[in-house]
């Protein structure tokens, strides 16, 4: 009888641990947004895949990955990045009383939800940063340093070195593990040469973009840093297209060559108007008063300028003869007259 009561205890003891963890992996969040490569404790995390309670969010070197947990809390995960929802204690359907994430490195932006803003924390190698009502984006390098910059509301980072709170838009702490830690400033491009990685903070300078309200939170002036495409080492794709492009207004420009209304060859200077022909004498007008002039000048040599004075001569020639005729012809008249 004993024997029987023990190994049926057995079996239901077997079956409700068997059962724990089914329990313990209750479902947070969801996967809204998902590029290239990011898994789960189960495997790869696709869109609308339901993300749990102590489960490890891995992102590949190019992988993103937004997720949105039950209070509408936000969390987008950049390349190389990784993660862990290490507690979730649930409030009611629209809260929690408490959502503690830990990130080992990597990039990040979060974005609180509709909890108390003494739910959230977040656990990095170098502090801890509170949130106020807030949405931030944090970097963990591989050494640990952390990097935060706020984009609204408030909050404060402590590490072994003390507190810092960061109340401006667009300020920024970075921490050591060691205890190092910078006041707050405004962030700036040097920012990436201080942490050793051009490809940190990447939703500020805008190498990984995010989708719906979660990426209208960028800026800070960090939009001048190179951009991916020049980060990867498939540069040429993004290069190629561009002799097309400047190959249009070459040939735009080629009907210029042709020229058809060229302003130093007009039509009225043609290869038979440049001909002499205006200086012939019967179509020079300034010469014609020259070739009259010519008819009163009288030279001895008889050239074609003394043609006038030798007409002129012949002319009172011919008068004197005619004279002389007409006297002889009075003559033979009168006498005639008396003859008869």
């Amino acid at each position: 009888m004993w024997g029987w009561r023990s190994v049926s205890v057995a079996t239901l003891c077997i079956a409700l641990n068997g059962a724990w963890p089914a329990l313990a992996a209750e479902p947070v969040g969801q996967a809204v947004v998902v590029k290239t490569q990011v898994t789960g404790q189960s495997g790869p995390i696709e869109v609308d895949t339901r993300v749990h309670r102590n489960e490890r969010i891995k992102t590949s070197q190019s992988g993103l990955g937004q997720f949105v947990f039950r209070d509408g809390t936000k969390l987008a995960v950049g390349w190389g990045s990784s993660v862990v929802i290490d507690k979730y204690v649930f409030d009611d359907s629209q809260s929690v009383k408490k959502l503690t994430i830990r990130a080992a490195k990597g990039t990040f932006r979060w974005v609180s939800g509709n909890s108390n803003s003494s739910a959230y924390q977040i656990l990095t190698p170098a502090g801890t940063i509170g949130v106020r009502g807030t949405a931030f984006d944090f970097y963990v390098g591989p050494d640990g340093t952390t990097a935060i910059v706020l984009l609204n509301g408030a909050a404060r980072f402590c590490g072994p070195g003390g507190c810092r709170q960061l109340q401006q838009r667009c300020d920024c702490v970075v921490a050591k593990p060691n205890g190092d830690m910078s006041a707050a400033r405004r962030v700036d491009p040097s920012i990436l040469a201080t942490l050793g990685n051009q490809r940190a903070l990447p939703f500020l300078s805008g190498n990984q973009r995010l989708a719906g309200g979660i990426g209208m939170l960028g800026g800070c002036n960090m939009a001048s840093v190179a951009p991916e495409r020049k980060d990867r080492t498939r540069p040429p794709p993004a290069v190629a297209p561009a002799p097309q492009r400047q190959d249009l207004p070459q040939r735009q420009a080629e009907p210029q060559k042709e020229r058809p209304n060229k302003p130093d060859k007009p039509h009225h200077d043609k290869p038979h108007h440049d001909r002499p022909h205006h200086d012939k004498p019967h179509h020079d007008k300034p010469d014609r008063p020259d070739k009259h002039d010519g008819h009163g000048r009288h030279d001895d040599d008889g050239k074609p300028g003394n043609h006038g004075l030798d007409h002129r001569g012949h002319e009172r020639h011919h008068d004197r003869d005619r004279d002389h005729d007409n006297d002889r012809n009075h003559d033979r008249g009168h006498n005639f007259n008396r003859g008869r």
